[in-house]
């Protein structure tokens, strides 16, 4: 059984995924939700104060405002900043699917919307036989697309898509994150993907200086669109 929430998937690595959520966890909030960001799966970890933490896992559990703790945002955490599934095995883990699945909905049960955030892209190896497509389709949950903006996110983005929706998954929104700030015919390439993924987009956001802020992102969103996903 699935929950109320939305999974958050990308069309690379690296193209603002939690940046995006931990934006989304702010103006969700701001309308009355009571937002669990989670951060299924993280890889990368860096000591700090005597403790390993992963950058991700520590943006989203700095936006949300339900005492979570970093364990119940990023309930399955890796040291090499790599593909989970490698990274599992140089630490000699599994990465397994009922007790991932489990720690998800554990932590979205304490809230009223959760935002799951996958790994990487929509498909990448996590266990023999699954895969983060597999996790999606387990959860059931309509998918907010980030699209890096640079050259070829028009292709990855429409593949994407193409991908959710072949495993019966509602593709209820996409976020433009820019990732090359100097990319050429930037309004061509928002028109063409509205087009092709018809769906609403819930905001163009610019590169910002690091640290970027979410709190500075959440002007740059649609606020009808955003508060439509609620509706």
């Amino acid at each position: 059984m699935s929950f109320p929430g939305f999974l958050i998937t990308g069309t690379d690595t690296e193209i603002g995924k939690t940046f995006t959520g931990a934006t989304l966890t702010l103006a969700f909030t701001a309308l009355g939700r009571r937002v669990t960001p989670i951060k299924a799966l993280a890889a990368g970890q860096e000591p700090v104060d005597g403790r390993w933490v992963n950058e991700d896992v520590a943006t989203l559990h700095a936006v949300q405002r339900l005492g979570l703790t970093e364990a119940q945002v990023g309930p399955l955490q890796f040291r090499e900043p790599c593909a989970p599934h490698i990274a599992a095995k140089l630490e000699g883990r599994h990465i397994e699917r009922e007790p991932l699945l489990a720690a998800v909905r554990a932590t979205a049960a304490l809230g009223d919307l959760a935002l799951v955030e996958g790994a990487g892209g929509f498909r990448i190896p996590l266990a023999e036989g699954w895969d983060s497509a597999d996790f999606a389709v387990d959860l059931g949950l309509p998918v907010i697309l980030v699209v890096g903006l640079r050259l070829g996110c028009i292709n990855h983005a429409l593949l994407t898509a193409e991908a959710i929706r072949a495993r019966g998954l509602r593709l209820a929104a996409w976020v433009a994150n820019t990732v090359d700030p100097h990319q050429p015919h930037v309004a061509d390439n928002l028109q063409a993907l509205q087009a092709g993924l018809a769906a609403p987009c819930l905001g163009h956001l610019p590169r910002f200086p690091a640290p970027a802020d979410p709190a500075s992102a959440v002007a740059h969103l649609n606020p009808a669109a955003v508060a439509g996903l609620l509706a």
